[in-house]
């Protein structure tokens, strides 16, 4: 049974990369991967290590998950009339039900549903608890290569908790290899504080950097897991009911320890496109995505960023495409972007005679890296950024807040407004910081799928001062800030029950 389910998670997941972006994206025969030859080498290490990267990959790029889930929840998104963009609206309310259950073009190609089932998520988890077993029994292996290897492991296997905490609250969680156990759902909070225990005690295991540049950002770094760990901290501290002071203190000094690396630095704003296209010294962790390994050749991942629903001609080939999919409420956008007030975003991320428009010329172009393709109106050819430096040190500056370092908060985000060129925060405290801090998240990674999860964290979902669409006390505390789960996780598991607002 134990060989089954090995040779299955390999069937799923086996691919390479470590001899180039290009061999990420080409599925290892099984038969090189299953029975007694396999865990001899590096080589199998390797393999198997990398097919789960590229289960993360399928996670996030078989549906329109980041816009769906992160962006769009209770957006000031607002669907340009008259292109049937529904969907859009669906999200907006939050009418997740319509949405998934919908039977029509948008909802197949951006598989809704999909997002339902976990059982790909699990996968990843899985594999992950597999490899912290067997690369530890790899003979070959140095002893810094088998700590490496092992976490890798531990932070994919975190990765895929934080994703399922943040889209379904408390989930099953374990980390035995080959578990088949059925088993309840935990507590989320509980189970972010069992993965940042682990995640602790690996993640200097991992290197700062690659010196092979087309792995940066692709493969888990030290600034990767340091994010992960940041965010986990932040999502616990948004539910924990007791004292939040140990996650905040946590996220302080991993900001200052990232914050502080020679690895990492924020790229001018003026080279916009290659922070998107990714693989440099922003980028902590990202998705691979590109044209020239032909991932578009049998029509995967097309539509599946926030790219295709905010750009419009000419930066669409398609001449009669003359409006984005959706642009944002004006108050929302000159909430971010006061006229007059400096700030080199409205410049480089918007078109500035159309950054306030209502009637579908607004765009958003920071992920302007496209491309045409035979019969297709545009295609976006930016990798699909994770984490990145300016959100950490964000995170920090939030932290900081919370703890009532006031100076602290304000030297951290003004980093960040620096390289806008925006004028800095000075003389604030308090509430007043805390909300400047919100809004330069919503500035500085509109469309990267953070929002919406922002929202929640801090509850201010529950409050119109900052949600255009909120979420009643009573439904929040019902599970409406969470994803329907699919009735296939009851199979076979009489621990199990579903979200009860979603029923």
């Amino acid at each position: 049974m134990k060989r089954f389910i090995f040779a299955f998670l390999v069937l799923t997941t086996g691919t390479t990369i470590m001899s180039g972006c290009k061999k990420f994206l080409n599925v290892v025969p099984v038969d090189n991967l299953s029975g007694n030859n396999y865990w001899q080498n590096q080589r199998d290490v390797e393999a198997f290590t990398t097919g789960i990267y590229n289960q993360f990959r399928e996670n996030t790029l078989s549906s329109a998950y980041f816009p769906t889930a992160g962006d769009l929840r209770c957006s000031p998104a607002i669907a340009t009339p008259g292109l049937g963009r529904n969907y859009i609206t669906l999200i907006v309310y939050n009418e997740l039900n319509a949405l998934i259950h919908t039977d029509d073009y948008f909802s197949e190609i951006f598989n809704y549903k999909g997002m339902t089932q976990w059982a790909n998520w699990y996968k990843m988890v899985q594999s992950a608890n597999i490899l912290y077993v067997q690369a530890d029994k790899v003979e070959s292996l140095t002893p810094a290569q088998r700590k490496q290897y092992r976490a890798e492991a531990v932070f994919l296997r975190n990765l895929a908790y934080f994703f399922m905490v943040r889209q379904f609250g408390d989930i099953p969680y374990y980390t035995k290899a080959y578990n088949q156990d059925p088993l309840p759902r935990m507590n989320m909070v509980k189970v972010l504080d069992n993965c940042i225990a682990d995640m602790l005690a690996v993640k200097d295991d991992l290197p700062w950097t690659y010196e092979d540049p087309s792995i940066v950002g692709i493969r888990a770094m030290r600034g990767s897991a340091i994010a992960l760990l940041m965010h986990m901290n932040m999502w616990a501290a948004g539910f924990e009911t007791g004292d939040k002071t140990k996650y905040y203190s946590s996220v302080n000094e991993l900001g200052d320890e990232i914050m502080k690396s020679r690895s990492y630095e924020l790229l001018p704003i003026t080279r916009t496109k290659e922070i998107f296209k990714g693989r440099t010294k922003e980028s902590l962790f990202e998705v691979l995505r590109s044209l020239n390994y032909g991932e578009y050749s049998n029509g995967d991942y097309l539509y599946n960023t926030f790219t295709d629903m905010v750009l419009h001609y000419p930066h669409k080939p398609v001449q009669s495409i003359t409006k984005s999919y959706l642009y944002y409420d004006s108050k929302f956008i000159n909430k971010l972007y006061p006229t007059g007030e400096p700030d080199k975003r409205a410049e480089y991320w918007f078109d500035p005679k159309t950054i306030y428009a209502t009637d579908g010329s607004w765009e958003l172009l920071k992920f302007v890296n496209i491309f045409a393709a035979e019969g297709e109106d545009v295609l976006p050819d930016d990798d699909l950024i994770v984490f990145r430096l300016s959100d950490a040190i964000l995170l920090r500056a939030e932290a900081q807040a919370e703890l009532g370092d006031d100076a602290g908060a304000m030297a951290s985000a003004n980093v960040v407004r620096a390289r806008a060129e925006a004028t800095p925060f000075y003389a604030l405290n308090g509430k007043d910081l805390k909300d400047a801090i919100w809004y330069e998240r919503c500035r500085e990674l509109m469309g990267e799928g953070h929002y919406y999860f922002d929202l929640v964290r801090t509850k201010k979902v529950l409050d119109r001062e900052y949600c255009f669409h909120p979420i009643s006390i009573e439904n929040f505390k019902a599970g409406a800030w969470a994803w329907p789960i699919d009735k296939s996780a009851l199979t076979h598991n009489p621990y199990m029950n579903l979200n009860d607002y979603w029923k």
